[in-house]
Formats: C-alpha cells, sequence, structure tokens
C-alpha cells in the first residue's frame, strides 16, 4: 500500500487511537464530558441514569479506552511490517477487523447500544476504503 492509501491508513489507525484516549477519559470525572456525551448518543442506562455514573461503568469504559489505545497503537506501527507481508499480512488485519466488528456489533445491538454498531460500521467502511482501492488484498 502506497500513496494516498497508505496515509489514509496510517490517519485511520492514529484516529483508533485517539478515541480510545477519548473512552479512556470517561474513568476521571473532569475530563469525562466527552466521553459522557458521545456514550449518551450511544444509548442509555435501563433507568435513564448516566452511563458513567458509577465506578464499574467507568473502569469498563476506561479499560475499554485503554485497550482500544493498544489496538491503534499495534495498528498504526505495524502498518510498514504489514504492508511489507503484502495481501497475506493485510489478509489477517483484516480478518482481525472483522472478527471485532462481529462481536462488537453483536453485544453492542443485545445491550441496547446499536448506535454503536452504526459507528463501528463507519469505522469499518474507513478501513475497507484504502484497503481495497489500494489492491493490497490481491498483492503477493
Amino acid at each position: 500500500m502506497t500513496g494516498i492509501w497508505k496515509t489514509w491508513m496510517t490517519i485511520w489507525a492514529w484516529g483508533v487511537v485517539a478515541f480510545g484516549m477519548l473512552l479512556a477519559a470517561a474513568a476521571f470525572p473532569g475530563v469525562d464530558r466527552p466521553a459522557q456525551t458521545l456514550l449518551t448518543l450511544f444509548g442509555s442506562l435501563p433507568d435513564g441514569g448516566a452511563i458513567l455514573s458509577d465506578r464499574a461503568m467507568r473502569f469498563g469504559v476506561g479499560l475499554m479506552g485503554a485497550v482500544t489505545i493498544g489496538w491503534g497503537l499495534t495498528i498504526a506501527f505495524l502498518l510498514p511490517v504489514i504492508s511489507a507481508a503484502g495481501a497475506r499480512g493485510w489478509r489477517a488485519l483484516t480478518l482481525a477487523l472483522i472478527i471485532w466488528y462481529v462481536i462488537d456489533g453483536i453485544i453492542s445491538i443485545t445491550n441496547g447500544f446499536g448506535v454503536n454498531a452504526v459507528s463501528n460500521t463507519a469505522l469499518a467502511i474507513a478501513y475497507f476504503i484504502p484497503l481495497l482501492a489500494s489492491g493490497a488484498l490481491r498483492e503477493s
């Protein structure tokens, strides 16, 4: 993958890191407003309460942010290795993304946070555009 598609994929990976940072901030009162706003858009608790109203939710969302940061950094730093591996490297990353997408989507929808599945779809599309347009899956 070269040119604009490589740049796009790099920006995509760093966008994943930025999103993880937003989620990680949810663990800390005082800097959690962007995360609270986003999570409120995604859905609400059955009793109508704020999603970050208890420590367990702050922990869960913050931990999810830390994992997302790690996922984004791993992709960002391994992009040259993935590209060097050719189609095999891109297929491995794509399989991992598809597995995440399916599991995360099922969890989101079955727990009343279907809007998260919509945002996941936007993230997946943003990944597949450069992947398919560059022909990276066909390279040997």
